[in-house]
Formats: C-alpha cells, structure tokens, sequence
C-alpha cells in the first residue's frame, strides 16, 4: 500500500537508522524507556479529511505503539460527526536516517456495548445510546486489547468514561472511576466540562494505569492564566477502578498574554510512563492573538511523584498544605522552529532505533480545520 501522507520535513541524524529499518521493535518490554532528552528525527503529515477506508481522516487526539504488528494506534476525536467514532493504524517507515513514510494501515470502529456504533448528538436524540468524545488512546501490554478515554458532555449528562475495547473496536467494558471525577452541577465541586480526562496511560509495570485531569477540579481552583499555574490531579488505577494514589501536577501559566478580548489556555494534554514514579506529561498552550489566530506552545515535561502528597483523600487542594510532584523540562517544542507546530495532544512510544534507543512520537489534532494540520513528529529518546 502507498503511503497517504506527504513527507514535510525532516532533520537527519547521519549514521543513526542505518541502511534501512520499519517500525518493527517493541519499546516496552515491561520498561519504560528512561528519558534524559529528545533528538528530533522528522516529520510526517496526513492531508485534510484524507479518505481513508471510507472515512475522513483527522481529529487524531491520541496515539500509541502497538509492538504485535508494529503500528502506531491513532484515536480520532470525532463524535460521530462524521463518520462513527474510531481509530486508524499506521506503519511508519525510517529509511537512511529519515522518517520518510507514514501509511495509514487499518480503520476501526468504536462500539457499544450493543455492538453498533457510536451515535452522535442528533442520532442521541432519537434513540439514546453513548455519545463519545475521545480523547486518548492506549494498547493494553497484557493482550493488544484498546483502553481509550471520553471526556463525556454536561449538555446531555454524558460523564467522562475510561473504556475498555478489543482490538478490533468491540466493546470490553468500562473502568470504573472516583466520584471526584464525575462533572460538576453546581460548580463548586467536580470536573470542568470539556477540560477532564485528557491522558492516560499504563504504568510501567502494565497491571495498572495512570489518568490526568487536563484542568484543576472546580474545587482546586481556577485554571490557568498568564499570572499563575494551576493544580490538576493525576491519579494511579488498578485494572478494576480502585483508586490506588493521586498527586498533584503543577501545571504552567499560559505562557503569554492573548491579544484584547481573545482566549488563551494551558493544560495537559497527554501522559505516558517513562518510570515507576515518573510520567512524561504534555502541555499544551493555545494563545490567541489581535488577528484572531492561535500560536501553539507545546512544553514536555518529566513528573516525579517521589516526595509529593497522596492527594486522594483531599477534598480541594485549594488553600491545602501539599507538595505537588516535582517536574522537569524535557523539551520546549517551540525551540525547534519547525514550519508549523500544531495542536499536539498525543505522545506514544515508537519503534527502537538500530543503536537501541527508543524513539517517542507526539500526534496533533487538526480538528478537521482547513487552518490547521495533522502532523507525527518522531524523536530518539536519548
């Protein structure tokens, strides 16, 4: 099959690929890959709304590296608007020290518990059922099965929801979660519509998953702002929904001022284990300015929950004596000056590299906009 992306650009790291490699060797073999820093290797684009299997392809708001067939798992954030909710697989391809291929393999849908799709608000109307707004996406290291996240909808009383499917999109189940979780009603207690499960991921040792808030809880007060950061939860699972820790992740203010009148936002965009008590974590700033247009800042941190208070039974953190986890700055996006960084909200390992080092790949979601792209840019972990 031919590749449905176009190579943009791409840095080569002379001698590192070798002659020829395919994305072909798990990352994981019950590690998480140690991450110092990041080496860019390059960058692959799909093209807007580009058919595939019958279907637009876009929104992609998560992604992670399936090591049974060596694919990339691309969630798509469309509720059904479209076309039914669903994921794509994908091959790379790394020739002579480039990243010079992205084809798109497989399309699956997410199913209900019934096994029909997911309807979307129109269709919820009519006849009920589970409308989905996904969001992340993660292979389960036990048996290649699909956990994925939905962020729920307050309009018509959808909570957030962690699901559980089979390879081929056919539902498992679902994970039950803390009460803390469910959406607010009075705005004074619970999660923000819109602004709750954003990332998830299995912890390094695969019996148990991590799930992050992409904004404080109501009761933990305000989201950022260009003058002050806020307090999102990120909370450890076991399989069956037991809520077995949580710390509080220090997230940045908005890194500049929006123009008068415009928006700006700052939060976490996406997790992914890199230790036993360390987590990589995304966040992903969006600034508009006078003109009406939004400049990206993307930040990739490391999160260490050594030293940092168990927040699980701590009603508010607002106003609380706690020690947040500690962070530290893996990379700047914004310091590689590519042609364009986009809305980037999913990070998942990839392929190892001929010298051994694991390679690590951030996704965006182009939100299916003429203004925006979908682009896989691949790193080395060094």
């Amino acid at each position: 099959m031919k590749s449905l992306s176009t190579l943009v650009s791409t840095l080569v790291m002379a001698g590192l690929l070798g002659a020829c490699a395919t994305a072909s060797e798990p990352v994981l073999q019950g590690i998480s890959p140690k991450v110092t820093s990041l080496r860019f290797i390059g960058e692959q684009r799909i093209g807007l709304k580009q058919p595939f299997a019958g279907t637009p392809v876009g929104g992609l708001s998560g992604i992670d590296y399936d090591a049974g067939d060596a694919t990339w798992v691309l969630l798509s954030d469309d509720r059904s608007n479209l076309e039914p909710a669903r994921f794509y697989r994908a091959r790379g391809t790394l020739e002579g020290g480039a990243f010079t291929a992205l084809t798109l393999t497989q399309m699956g849908v997410l199913l209900q518990q019934d096994g029909t799709p997911h309807p979307d608000l129109k269709a919820f109307a009519k006849s009920g059922g589970t409308v989905l707004d996904p969001e992340s996406v993660r292979v389960d290291p036990r048996d290649g099965s699909i956990w994925y996240t939905s962020e729920g909808d307050l309009r018509i009383g959808m909570e957030p929801a962690v699901r559980h499917a089979a390879a081929d999109g056919s539902f498992l189940g679902s994970l039950p979660l803390p009460p803390m979780l469910r959406l607010s009603r009075d705005d004074k207690t619970g999660a923000r519509n819109n602004l709750n499960l954003e990332g998830l991921c299995f912890a390094a040792d695969g019996d148990s998953l991590w799930l992050a808030l992409e904004a404080p809880l109501v009761q933990d007060g305000p989201v950022p702002t260009p003058a002050t950061g806020a307090l999102s939860r990120i909370s450890r699972l076991d399989r069956d929904g037991r809520l077995l820790a949580q710390y509080a992740y220090p997230v940045d203010p908005i890194p500049s001022a929006p123009g008068a009148g415009k928006l700006a936002e700052n939060g976490i965009s996406e997790i992914l284990a890199s230790g036993e008590h360390t987590l990589l974590v995304l966040e992903r700033a969006a600034v508009q300015g006078d003109d009406g247009k939004y400049r990206n800042h993307i930040r990739l941190y490391e999160m260490d929950v050594r030293g940092a208070t168990d927040v699980a039974r701590i009603p508010a953190l607002l106003g609380a004596a706690i020690a947040p986890a500690r962070k530290r700055l893996v990379l700047d996006l914004n310091t590689l000056h590519l042609p364009v960084l986009d809305n980037l909200e999913g990070i998942g390992w990839g392929p190892r590299l001929p010298n051994g080092h694991a390679t690590l790949a951030f996704i965006s979601d182009d939100n299916f906009n003429p203004a925006e792209v979908t682009q896989l840019l691949l790193f080395e972990v060094l």
